[in-house]
């Protein structure tokens, strides 16, 4: 039921899907007149909704609302499968995808799928080169920021990561994960002929089978970057095939 006419005109556009109104700069057209006065706001760049907390201004009282979670930490939308909360419903719809495996964004270049469009955005730097995120001390480049913020560790020798065991610190998760197989005993490498294990790369790498030439590569692990020093083997079974070098490298 409505209690006016112009009401029930204004609903049947969502039927019809006429949309008399038209913006002025950009021909964009709309079914209602306070939709086409919020949108000149994008033209005119007024914002007239406010933050009390941060002072913060947006143009729509709906982005505010939905910017005073960030205050509140009310997260009303939440995973269905594992109950994570999020304060908006994209982010909901795009944590779902975890779930579902639904990865709907591609590269045009190399076809590889991802769940959402920013992730293809730097992946493209892969195949452009472009690297807008520098070094403010030497310069170097890279491709996204984070890695900047890995690379800075070099400079400020922060060192933020610490063993349980031993206290030793690390710049990296990653290298202190590595380190620990020292303390665990892990061994996350194995040999795809004979299956002898190892802690580390190297290891497997001058590893050779009775009656091989040259050994194979198994990962099982994916992640291998670590500052540990792994023990040099003495097996006469196992022997050196190739010089040492630097085993572990720190992706920056």
């Amino acid at each position: 039921m409505f209690t006016y006419r112009s009401n029930v005109h204004q609903h049947m556009r969502i039927h019809t899907g006429e949309k008399p109104f038209n913006c002025s700069v950009c021909k964009k057209a709309f079914s209602q007149n306070i939709h086409l006065k919020e949108h000149m706001r994008i033209h005119t760049g007024e914002k007239p909704f406010s933050c009390s907390v941060c002072m913060k201004y947006f143009a729509l009282n709906g982005t505010l609302k939905k910017h005073m979670r960030i205050h509140t930490g009310d997260k009303p939308h939440s995973c269905s499968i594992c109950k994570k909360a999020f304060s908006k419903n994209i982010d909901l719809k795009r944590h779902m995808r975890i779930h579902t495996g639904e990865n709907p964004f591609s590269c045009s270049v190399c076809k590889k799928a991802f769940s959402n469009n920013r992730n293809v955005k730097l992946h493209m730097r892969i195949h452009t080169g472009e690297k807008p995120f520098s070094c403010s001390v030497c310069k170097k480049a890279f491709s996204n920021n984070r890695n900047v913020k890995i690379h800075m560790t070099i400079h400020t020798g922060e060192k933020a990561h610490s063993c349980s065991v031993c206290k030793k610190a690390f710049s990296q998760s990653g290298n202190l994960k590595e380190h620990m197989r020292v303390h665990t005993g892990e061994e996350i490498y194995s040999c795809n002929v004979c299956d002898k294990r190892f802690k580390w790369r190297s290891d497997l790498k001058r590893h050779k089978c009775v009656g091989r030439q040259s050994s194979q590569l198994n990962e099982i692990q994916t992640e291998d970057n670590g500052e540990a020093e792994p023990p040099i083997s003495s097996s006469a079974e196992h022997m050196e095939t190739e010089a040492d070098g630097e085993d572990n490298e720190s992706v920056l």
